[in-house]
Order: C-alpha cells, then sequence, then structure tokens
C-alpha cells in the first residue's frame, strides 16, 4: 500500500523504515523505526542528536541516528526501507496563496505561547513569593544593618523596595516545549540509491561496492556490524548485540587487484592483538563471492 501527503501517488509505504538523507548522510529519526531495525534487523547506527536536557555534552546522546551508507542500502535492498529527502523549503511570507490553514496553525501557535508565558509568569511570581516569605526574617536583618550603615555615613534613610511588584520574567527565560516531529513534514522526494548524486554519492564507486559486499555477506551470516573507525577498520563485527557483546573482528575492505605492503600487514596485526580482536582482511572475488583472511600477531616463540 502507497500514500502520498500531496494526494499523489509514491513509492513510499506504509509500515517501512524512514531515512532522511541529508548531504550523502542517512538519519532515522524516529524511535519506534531505530528501535525496530536494532531488535529485528540488526543495524546498530550511531546516535548524533544532542539531549534536550543535558545538550553541553557528548557522552549519551539521542536522535537522530545516523546510517553508515551500507546500512542504509541494505535495508533498502531488502525492501525494509525508503530513501527521501525534503526539498529546499521556502520561508512564509505574506503570499496570498499560503496555505491559510498554515496560517492558522501559526496564529495558534502564537497564541499558545502567549498564554504559556502568562501562566509561567503567575507561577514564577507565586514560587518567588513563598521564597521570600521564608526568608522574610533574614532580609530584615539585611536592611536594618543597611539602613544603620546609611545612618552613620549620614546618608538618607534607604527607601523600602517592594520586592514583588519588581518582579518580571524575561521572555527569553521562558520554557518552551520542543517538538521532536513535524506535523506537516511538507513535499519529499524518494532518492534513488541506484544513481549517482549529490544527496548519494556512492552509487557506482568501487570502494563502496567492495564495502557494502562485506558487510551485507557479515550480515547474512548473522553478525551484528557497525563502523570500525575508532579502531582503524572499516567494519567492527559482533557475535551479539554490541551493547552485550565485544566485536571479535576489525573488518578491513581491500580489493584483491591491489597489493598491500609488508608494513600494512604488520601494522594491521598488531592493532589486532593490541586491542584483543582479529583483522579481516576483507575482498570480494570477480564472482561477487566474499574472501576472508585473518591476522593474528603471535611474535616470536
Amino acid at each position: 500500500m502507497c500514500y502520498s501527503r500531496d494526494g499523489g501517488s509514491t513509492n513510499i509505504g506504509l509500515g517501512m523504515i524512514r531515512i532522511h538523507i541529508l548531504e550523502g548522510k542517512a538519519f532515522v529519526w524516529n524511535y519506534a523505526d531505530v528501535r525496530k531495525m536494532r531488535e529485528e534487523y540488526r543495524i546498530v547506527g550511531k546516535l548524533v542528536g544532542a539531549l534536550a536536557r543535558k545538550p553541553r555534552q557528548n557522552v549519551r546522546l539521542g536522535l537522530p541516528l545516523q546510517l553508515l551508507p551500507e546500512e542504509a542500502r541494505l535495508l533498502v535492498e531488502k525492501g525494509l526501507a525508503i530513501l527521501f529527502k525534503n526539498p529546499a523549503s521556502q520561508p512564509l511570507g505574506d503570499d496570498p496563496s499560503q496555505d491559510p490553514s498554515a496560517l492558522e496553525e501559526m496564529t495558534a501557535y502564537q497564541k499558545g505561547l502567549e498564554e504559556n508565558y502568562q501562566e509561567q509568569v503567575q507561577l514564577t511570581a507565586e514560587q518567588r513569593k513563598t521564597v521570600l516569605g521564608s526568608l522574610a526574617e533574614r532580609i530584615a536583618q539585611g536592611r536594618a544593618k543597611k539602613q544603620q550603615q546609611k545612618e552613620e555615613e549620614g546618608d538618607p534613610s534607604l527607601k523600602p523596595v517592594d520586592l514583588e511588584s519588581s518582579f518580571v520574567l524575561p521572555r527569553q527565560s521562558m520554557m518552551v516545549q520542543l517538538p521532536t516531529e513535524r506535523i506537516h513534514p511538507g513535499a519529499e522526494e524518494e532518492v534513488d540509491w541506484q544513481v549517482q548524486s549529490q544527496d548519494w554519492p556512492y552509487a557506482g564507486q568501487s570502494d563502496h561496492e567492495i564495502r557494502y559486499s562485506i558487510f551485507r555477506n557479515l550480515w547474512e551470516r548473522g553478525y551484528y556490524v557497525t563502523s570500525g573507525s575508532k579502531f582503524g577498520g572499516d567494519f567492527l563485527v559482533y557475535p551479539g548485540d554490541p551493547m552485550r557483546f565485544h566485536a571479535h573482528y576489525i573488518a578491513l575492505c581491500v580489493s584483491k587487484d591491489v597489493p598491500l605492503s609488508l608494513g600494512d600487514l604488520v601494522s594491521a596485526g598488531r592493532l589486532g592483538t593490541n586491542v584483543k580482536k582479529t583483522v579481516l582482511l576483507c575482498s570480494v572475488d570477480q564472482d561477487g563471492t566474499a574472501v576472508y583472511t585473518s591476522l593474528q600477531w603471535s611474535g616470536m616463540q
């Protein structure tokens, strides 16, 4: 079954994972899709979004989930996902042809913000009054001390200040709700992963084809496969969910037509030994068969 937001026909099927493409990168924003990919399809990805309550740290991140090109392509080839992009949007203006419903929603949104602000002003004032009541004795003592100092210096007496009436809640200090999903995403265009473009530059690239063939083969063998950049490889290969297992292999994808120097082999072997993992040299035959060669640094006996 297919649907379209503007009434036309599209290839976006109901229930399919929606992968948003932006400048050649693949993102998934829906948490249900993220969970489904991990639990049912063994696609892990990497969270890259800041948490609303802890924005100034990068230890724990949230949505969106960024996918490797190989992860996104696998989901699309298996008929589990769709690649799409949002065309450049135009800012709302005074165009009389503007959608009336959108203008009404904007007016309602602004009205809601104002009501929210007035409610916060009232609640903050009540909270401030409570705090001042609990500190009334201390405030009185401070005022008396300042009054005595002024009298000793010959200055006129202090004028009483009404702390409650002087309170103002700046609008920039009000709490606002940050929406995590757009009610009206607007126009959408499907991205063809088989055609090289600015949105999807990987089509036809030899390096990508080798990496994808290896990724798909390891995935079909039942492994969890993630990015291996932090260990100097192309992929990390896990026997189960990375939340429960350490990676067993570091996969390095190489072309059979490109020779490897002895130094590169030694470096790869020592790398795997230092992090207690086996290095896999992965290549693809002309018939598309994946070929693996394991490296383990044993040293001198």
